[in-house]
């Protein structure tokens, strides 16, 4: 089978795009004919050695793939040949066969197309948990989304709107403002001179954002300290800048908000994969009824998949980034 390998830790210029033997399924796996696969920021960190996690050399990377069953393992159950599934494996998608857990794959519905499948589940995932669980955001709150045209930024711009609040996009560049505001956004802050704190407390009347959604770090993590509400929740998503802030802890008891760590690997996998299931069908439930449409940067075929992981990590996207795997 073709797939995209990665021999050495670093550049994506140094990934092979190779023949390699097709992987068996273990008891729990099943494997898939990967139809598309999702482009994330973190492919690129555990390309690099920076992530988490580390796989042992060599691997194929790519955390999120779309693709139906093509056979099982010996203790596979609810799961059968041919059925569609979206799932997170770690790494593995950018290839046309991979394997995956059985218990982290969920059925993808009629209806629900493959580019749409495979740009759901890590971005979209992480959104209805960051705000669903973690942020426990309420109508009429207001959400201020950084990074907003970006995969995980973008998604919680339309997330919060269906969610009901009033929806601030924050971006650094009039153009990805203009596409969150195609997508619901109620009121857009552009901070490409690098100033946030002073305009959102502008457009929330001084009071600041009841909930801050931010990707990027660094010096704007720095500013939403500066300007979110009493009681306010800060999600930390992770850091797009390339710099993790140092938080000093007294500004939180002063000014009375939580500082909120997401990671949506663990809750969906390890801790409450249940409720990982229950925001999956209700993301299903609302792309069916049309209450949000993904956002499609573009799409690369398999061999170009160094190109669509540069897209993502010159922060050039507006929206997902996807590697088609079948035409």
């Amino acid at each position: 089978m073709k797939a995209i390998v990665c021999r050495e830790l670093g550049s994506v210029d140094a990934l092979e795009y190779a023949d390699i033997e097709a992987p068996a399924p273990g008891p729990d796996q099943v494997r898939v004919r990967v139809r598309a696969a999702g482009v994330n920021f973190p492919d690129n960190l555990i390309i690099e050695g920076k992530y988490q996690e580390r796989p042992e050399l060599p691997f194929v990377p790519g955390m999120e793939l779309v693709g139906v069953v093509e056979s099982c393992g010996s203790e596979v159950t609810g799961l059968e040949v041919g059925q569609r599934i979206v799932a997170a494996c770690g790494t593995g998608a950018f290839a046309e066969q991979a394997l995956v857990t059985a218990s982290e794959a969920v059925r993808v519905p009629d209806g629900v197309s493959d580019t749409d499948a495979a740009g759901l589940l890590v971005v979209y995932g992480t959104s209805i948990h960051a705000l669903r669980q973690r942020a426990q955001l309420a109508a009429g709150e207001t959400l201020l989304v950084l990074g907003a045209a970006g995969g995980v930024g973008l998604s919680a711009v339309q997330l919060g709107k269906v969610m009901g609040a009033r929806v601030i996009a924050a971006a650094s560049t009039q153009e990805k403002l203009q596409v969150a505001r195609a997508h619901g956004a109620d009121e857009l802050l552009d901070y490409g001179d690098g100033e946030l704190k002073d305009k959102v407390k502008a457009l929330t009347g001084g009071r600041g954002a009841d909930v801050i959604y931010d990707p990027v770090g660094g010096d704007l993590f720095d500013q939403s300290t500066r300007c979110i509400n009493f009681n306010g929740r800060l999600l930390v998503i992770g850091f797009a800048s390339g710099r993790i802030p140092q938080f000093p802890v007294n500004l939180s008891l002063v000014k009375g908000f939580s500082v909120v760590g997401v990671f949506w690997g663990r809750f969906a996998r390890k801790e409450q994969p249940a409720l990982h299931r229950e925001n999956m069908a209700l993301l299903f439930d609302w792309l069916l009824a049309g209450r949000f449409t993904p956002q499609i940067d573009s799409v690369f075929p398999l061999h170009e998949t160094g190109l669509a992981l540069k897209r993502i990590s010159d922060r050039k996207a507006t929206g997902k980034v996807i590697v088609q795997v079948v035409a």
